[in-house]
């Protein structure tokens, strides 16, 4: 009998796990267990390093990776660390190169003005700042295409993430180049333009899957997500 395996999920900034909770009922109805790493967003050297060990304390058996938006580059780094984890699945992701930020990727399809983006709050102690979605940024381009109800409590809630994780290259030996991978893009996200997600899903050779979108598309499409990863937890390596 095959171990169905354990669906890891790592969000990315200015969020929590909170818009997974349709994907994650049907992902348990199909009988999955589903974990959610808390992604601390400080660091994405330490973060990647804190989700190896999460891995290797926290999972048993085959896994597989499902990041969000920065949470992408966040499993691309940690996968390799663990032997168990069979496929990865980006949704409206950043998939870095070796070296290459997610300031890079953000800018490749034209420059970004971080202080028309962000309110910066200095977090004492280690010399980081913590960046926040703009009220307009964070409706236009981070929810839009949510109702009220749901959009509502993501900005008041929202974690920030530093500029030094967003800021940090990624580090080598990238686990999409040894590994299957899924990638769901969203062709109305305003925060990683569709063409940027097409362009990295392509560079990855990841199979890939268009939805009616903005960057939230496992709230906006909770059926095609959980469909995806579990197309992805049934391939065998």
């Amino acid at each position: 009998m095959t171990t169905q395996p354990t669906i890891v999920i790592v969000h990315g900034a200015w969020s929590d796990s909170s818009p997974f909770a349709a994907v994650d009922a049907l992902l348990a109805a199909d009988g999955y267990t589903v974990t959610h790493f808390a992604n601390p967003l400080r660091s994405l050297d330490n973060d990647t390093d804190y989700l190896a060990a999460f891995l290797k304390t926290r999972t048993t058996g085959p896994v597989v990776l499902v990041g969000h938006s920065y949470g992408g580059a966040v499993i691309g780094g940690a996968a390799l660390t663990h032997p168990d984890v069979q496929a990865l699945v980006y949704l409206n992701a950043f998939v870095p190169e070796e070296g290459e930020t997610i300031l890079d990727l953000a800018g490749h399809a034209g420059p970004v003005d971080p202080g028309a983006l962000f309110d910066m709050a200095p977090f004492p102690g280690d010399h980081n700042v913590d960046l926040y979605l703009q009220p307009g940024a964070f409706a236009g381009g981070f929810v839009n295409g949510l109702p009220e109800e749901l959009a509502a409590p993501l900005f008041a809630k929202q974690r920030p993430i530093t500029f030094q994780a967003l800021s940090e290259p990624a580090r080598a030996d990238q686990a999409w180049k040894t590994l299957p991978s899924w990638y769901v893009a969203g062709t109305d996200d305003h925060s990683i333009p569709f063409e940027t997600q097409s362009w990295m899903a392509e560079r990855a050779a990841s199979r890939l899957t268009v939805v009616t979108s903005g960057h939230l598309s496992m709230a906006a499409d909770p059926e095609t997500v959980a469909r995806v990863i579990t197309e992805a937890a049934s391939f065998s390596k």
